[in-house]
């Protein structure tokens, strides 16, 4: 007799219901496709998943699942902790903006890693993608913003999204999928203290993350059950992590419409806390032909994570760099762009860089403050020398949902990010066969 189907209020239950029954848009899941190879090429060639790779050599074990890092097959867990480092790495990585997640880096990492081992078609692989956006995305928006104040958002619910999606490959139905989610909650971290100086920890939480949900999955699908009220329970995850139980009704708000067609695609190599106040800058030079030695100051008023995460006026190795929104900004008008040679060891030392470092401030603004997560906002004022003082209000993000990249402007992304790495030929082939092709990537 068929057991009868999971039906509750249990937020939780109602996420491994979604997942096991929700469909693809499949030209959103492409897209985040091209991005996440995009970041994960260049960053395959860097530490720290170049260290780790070494480090865990011995341990590769038998499989079919491609680590990008050395290029080499590996099983499951190795494939999706490397690349998920990886993909994390050079900051360029895609962002679901009411949650704080970046998705891709574990989602995809996990759920390809799971679809080249079992030999699942690329329907499979979408849908088990879409699956592990909505159930991290959604575990999100029901603990930001708080959450954010001391943990990262994509080691915690990473997990569970990574969880999901390989559970969907593994054809897994309900019941394993909300074990497969519950089991992963207990393992989820990644400290905000880990990224807020020096040090490599940052790409180790998406691979973790990966690594720790395609573990649940596995175990979920060979029969081990874990707490399924571990999300909303008066000790469980939203409890332990953010400021209340969990806000579950904006969380399920909108299950018909997918999070994987509302994402950010990055359109600078740095933390997207900057962006608004980069993409105001570059407004007011389009406008006024300003250059870096025309400004005197420059004043950025932001919300929380803008003044808590990026204000870094000291900032000097590459990790505090992309954190910094003096630097960023300095590289903006040096460089004309932050791009991964903004990060690259001369320029970290840029005289011309250095120099517009200190002319950059940063504040709280209550107003924009209110409106976060959901808008990201900055109001920038430039004093140039001449006296003239411009002023911009950025109300979004170029990238963001209400203004995003085109398939065009995506692929121009991923040509900046791979083809210096794999040649303009296997660029353009790789590129072809994510837009169109039917077949896994190898």
């Amino acid at each position: 007799m068929p057991e009868a189907p999971l039906v509750s209020t249990n937020p939780l239950l109602a996420l491994a219901a979604h997942a096991a029954t929700v469909q693809p848009p499949r030209h959103a899941v492409r897209r985040a496709m091209v991005d996440w190879f995009a970041c994960l090429v260049p960053g395959a060639r860097r530490a720290p998943g170049t260290l780790m790779a070494a480090a865990l050599a011995g341990e590769r074990g038998a499989g079919r699942a491609r680590c990008y890092v050395d290029g080499e097959l590996s099983g499951i867990r190795h494939a999706a902790l490397l690349n998920a480092v990886a993909s994390h790495t050079v900051e360029f990585d895609d962002i679901h903006r009411d949650s704080g997640h970046h998705p891709g880096s574990v989602t995809i990492a996990a759920a390809l890693a799971a679809a080249q081992h079992h030999g699942a078609s690329l329907e499979t692989l979408h849908r088990a993608i879409t699956a592990g956006y909505e159930v991290a995305c959604r575990i999100g928006m029901a603990v930001t913003p708080s959450h954010y104040k001391n943990w990262h958002t994509t080691g915690t619910v990473g997990t569970m999204g990574a969880a999901a999606a390989v559970a969907v490959i593994l054809g897994c139905e309900e019941e394993k999928i909300a074990h497969a989610i519950a089991l992963s909650a207990t393992m989820a971290g990644g400290l905000q203290q880990a990224f807020r100086g020096d040090g490599m920890s940052k790409p180790l939480h998406p691979g973790h993350a990966a690594e720790a949900g395609t573990l649940a999955a596995l175990s979920a699908a060979a029969g081990m059950t874990g707490a399924l009220d571990v999300l909303h329970g008066p000790v469980g995850f939203a409890a332990a992590t953010s400021d209340s139980t969990g806000r579950w009704d904006l969380a399920l708000a909108g299950l018909d419409t997918p999070v994987i067609g509302q994402i950010t695609f990055k359109n600078h190599g740095c933390c997207g806390h900057i962006f608004p106040a980069l993409d105001a800058v570059t407004t007011l030079r389009a406008a006024y032909g300003f250059g870096a030695e025309d400004v005197k100051r420059i004043h950025i008023a932001g919300y929380s994570a803008t003044k808590d995460v990026t204000d870094r006026p000291d900032a000097r190795t590459e990790q505090e760099c992309r954190f910094s929104a003096q630097y960023c900004m300095g590289a903006l008008l040096v460089l004309g762009g932050v791009r991964l040679a903004a990060f690259e060891p001369a320029n970290l030392v840029n005289p011309a860089i250095r120099a517009v470092m200190p002319r950059v401030s940063v504040s709280l603004s209550p107003e924009l403050a209110s409106a976060y997560p959901r808008r990201r906002a900055a109001q920038v004022e430039v004093e140039l020398n001449d006296g003239r003082v411009l002023t911009h209000h950025q109300p979004t993000r170029k990238g963001d949902p209400d203004m995003p990249l085109s398939d065009e402007e995506l692929s121009a992304k991923f040509r900046e990010l791979a083809v210096p790495v794999l040649g303009e030929d296997a660029a353009e082939t790789l590129l072809a066969r994510l837009w169109v092709g039917e077949e896994l990537p190898e």
